[in-house]
């Protein structure tokens, strides 16, 4: 039986956590990096190459580039260990992922929005991992670091609704 999806949100990492997993990374590997425009992990990769200051690592087996950099086939292939596992992958690989960042050492396994699986989140765990479900790196580096604000979203509230701003 699958994992059923929890609420939003559901691990061990407050805001706090998040914070200090985010400030003391100096490697992100990026598993199920696409250099395609339009998925979320080019989106993410791309900001984080151009907008932090972690060495950023891409891995997709069916890849030779990501990003303009090279992609490699699996965390066992990269020339360093990296700090974060940040995890673009269908939720029923994502155990195995969990075993590939335990094997590798990795301190972190971070699942994107809207991915949760605490079977992967138990294997980590068990393997010294800290893990953060359903949560998007890059908005989370985002809102500790200022970018929101140059977005225009610094007032807690992100909408897509038109604000309509009276004039005198």
């Amino acid at each position: 039986m699958a994992d059923a999806p929890a609420p939003r949100g559901n691990d061990e990492t407050g805001a706090r956590a998040r914070y200090d997993i985010l400030r003391t990374a100096r490697t992100v590997a990026i598993v199920g990096a696409s250099d395609n425009t339009a998925r979320a992990s080019y989106f993410v990769g791309s900001y984080l190459l151009g907008s932090s200051s972690y060495e950023v690592f891409f891995v997709n087996p069916r890849a030779t580039t990501v990003l303009g950099r090279p992609a490699f086939a699996s965390l066992a292939d990269l020339p360093t260990t990296p700090d974060i596992v940040d995890v673009f992958r269908r939720h029923e690989d994502l155990p195995a992922v969990a075993e590939e960042a335990v094997a590798r050492g990795a301190g972190t396994l971070w699942l994107q929005l809207g991915s949760i699986n605490d079977k992967a989140a138990g294997v980590a765990r068990a393997g010294g991992l800290q893990v953060v479900m359903d949560r998007c790196i890059k908005v989370e580096h985002a809102r500790f670091y200022g970018g929101l604000r140059l977005a225009g979203f610094d007032t807690g509230v992100i909408s897509s609704k038109r604000q309509i701003v009276a004039r005198r």
